[in-house]
């Protein structure tokens, strides 16, 4: 229900659909019948949050319990955020209209470093203090999850809990403490001494950090009886944990509108650059049967025309044909179009391009990462040149004409000869169009798309130091120098936005007032290109005496203390220290189910993992 107060503003913004709520599917309480309220934020435009997977669940696993409501909460875009603080209008949630700061929790879900300032906004945006320290009260709880948490120290000044893993299971523990703690007039404090306790949940007030002369991490110390180390979450049975069986729909286009369903978690891989092939470890995959089952529930309550296929890759999944054959089966009947995103160079088999051939034809998208062997081998990509030219001539044999083929720039140990050759390989395709006796015309047009590599916490890259901004730079320069033809687009990532998000992803503690200083210079929205304030976040770093240089410039040693080294992942340093070694020496490992490489992730699921059976 919008507030009088909130619905004349709409009339004088971009988008107002945005903040009226009432969408289908969402869920509306009766706030006097619950016990706990709990906002669920995420901290971008609407358009971003709503094509969040993560969200859905959530919203459904807390609005499945009858004594808790939660809502949705987006940043308001600037047009709307100046209304309303000009009119004294603080952050509200779409289902109720309600303000958030009289909520019971408030929950954020960091996916991206760069949208740490937006938390630090919204929270004041709300009318609540920006600082954990100053909200003595037991309610609101400022809580965060995500993939961003596997390092949530530059955020640890501002929140209360921090949730590690997945959250199906312990967001109701956390929910049954809280409701718990009000029943019982507890403390703010002895809820967090209790929370502690909980597997998964970390609370960052528990914990000392030291340093040495040289800047250097020395010890990160637990207090009032916390872990030594805290584990993430991990959902055993994918088959049975819950998931969704109606999404929100959106009055506004969103980034991705359409049913989407998760069909295993983790990734056989082992890319040494990407942090979201550990951090999901181990592997766990739906069976057939539930994928179909959850996808028709989707697609029958949403009113959607195209269902998506969720994972690290879509094709690595262990029954991939059988799923596909029982998803066409009703997609191509009912006239629903799949989309099959991550697929792999490695498998794009006759049977896959078969089955691909059955639903509508869209651009393909693979991702060579590097573009020579040797590079290719450093970060165990463990795919070779011919497997991508013979992908793509197989594509068009089967009528595709569009080809987009990523890859990353700045990786350990690369040469301006690594730069080339992604040229040269973009250059291979355009050829290897023209040549195909099964192509019309010379419309062939291949797409390289270029992101800065920022080393991210458990990774095998985590001690290798980030490529320098003019580096980054001369190396963009030189790759579109060394384009021979208009059949092929270019296109980079923004080389100061890396370098924060270098900072911000490996950094410690003393960061916060970092954060703070730059979200008092009006700092937000710093993943926008247009409303990154560069020179803001510079003088924030000054201000504070902190180099943001001393966190991307740098090679670690591997006896050195690392910002997140209290919290466990499952993936055991050892194995990332043996795969470091192995980068540099241009070796590479066997996926996960050729042979498994005992990174111990299987530890946290009682020694199981789906990739080992």
């Amino acid at each position: 229900m919008i507030k009088k107060e909130v619905e004349k503003l709409l009339q004088y913004v971009q988008k107002p659909a945005r903040y009226t709520g009432g969408e289908l599917n969402s869920v509306v309480k009766d706030a006097d019948k619950v016990d706990l309220r709990y906002a669920f934020c995420f901290p971008d435009t609407y358009e971003i949050g709503m094509s969040h997977l993560g969200m859905k669940i959530l919203y459904g696993v807390v609005n499945e319990r009858d004594d808790a409501w939660c809502e949705r909460v987006f940043a308001p875009d600037t047009d709307m955020e100046e209304l309303m603080r000009k009119n004294g209008v603080p952050l509200f949630a779409l289902e109720s209209g309600d303000y958030i700061k009289n909520f019971d929790m408030v929950g954020f879900t960091l996916q991206y470093e760069l949208c740490y300032t937006n938390v630090l906004n919204m929270l004041d945006l709300a009318g609540l203090p920006v600082l954990a320290k100053e909200r003595e009260a037991l309610t609101p709880i400022i809580a965060v999850g995500g993939p961003c948490t596997c390092n949530p120290e530059p955020m640890c000044d501002f929140v209360d809990i921090i949730f590690l893993g997945e959250g199906e299971e312990s967001t109701n523990e956390v929910l049954d403490l809280l409701k718990e703690c009000k029943q019982n007039g507890a403390t703010k404090q002895e809820f967090l001494l209790k929370a502690k306790d909980i597997d998964g949940i970390y609370v960052p007030s528990f914990y000392e950090d030291k340093y040495n002369d040289d800047g250097t991490l020395q010890s990160i110390t637990p207090t009032h009886g916390a872990p030594a180390k805290v584990k993430k979450t991990v959902i055993a049975d994918m088959n049975t944990v819950y998931y969704p069986d109606k999404f929100v729909v959106p009055f506004v286009n969103i980034v991705f509108d359409r049913a989407t369903t998760e069909i295993f978690r983790g990734c056989i891989r082992g890319c040494r650059f990407c942090q979201a092939g550990f951090i999901y470890r181990p592997i766990r995959e739906k069976s057939v049967e539930t994928i179909n089952r959850q996808s028709k529930a989707l697609i029958d309550s949403t009113g959607y025309d195209e269902l998506s296929l969720c994972s690290l890759s879509t094709s690595d999944h262990s029954d991939v044909d059988n799923m596909l054959n029982s998803l066409i089966d009703w997609t191509v009947k009912d006239k629903i179009n799949l989309s099959l995103p991550s697929l792999r160079v490695d498998n794009f088999s006759d049977e896959l391009v078969d089955k691909l051939n059955k639903v509508r034809k869209s651009g393909l998208t693979f991702a060579p990462e590097a573009g020579t062997q040797r590079l290719r081998d450093v970060i165990n990509k463990n795919v070779t040149e011919d497997e991508v030219i013979n992908t793509c001539n197989k594509a068009f044999d089967n009528g595709w004409t569009s080809v987009k083929l990523y890859f990353m720039m700045g990786l350990p140990t690369e040469t301006m000869e690594d730069i080339e050759g992604i040229a040269d390989l973009g250059m291979k395709v355009v050829h290897t169009f023209g040549k195909n006796p099964n192509t019309k015309g010379s419309g062939v047009q291949v797409s390289i798309s270029c992101a800065s590599f920022i080393p991210k916490p458990f990774t095998p890259f985590q001690w290798e130091p980030e490529d320098t901004m003019d580096s980054l730079k001369a190396k963009q320069k030189h790759l579109l120098e060394s384009i021979p033809s208009r059949k092929i687009k270019v296109s980079f990532h923004e080389t100061p936005t890396s370098l924060l998000e270098g900072v911000l992803a490996r950094g410690d503690r003393r960061l916060g007032k970092v954060l703070y200083s730059a979200f008092k210079k009006g700092c937000k929205f710093d993943s926008w290109d247009d409303k990154f304030n560069f020179d803001a976040w510079m003088q924030s770093f000054e201000e504070n005496g902190i180099d943001p240089l001393f966190y991307t410039q740098r090679t670690r040693d591997f006896s050195e203390v690392l910002p997140w080294d209290h919290l466990d992942y499952g993936v055991s340093r050892k194995f990332l220290e043996l795969e470091n070694k192995r980068a540099h020496e241009n070796k590479t490992t066997p996926h996960c189910r050729i042979k498994c490489a005992g990174c111990g992730a299987n530890m946290l699921n009682g020694g199981h993992c789906d990739a080992r059976d």
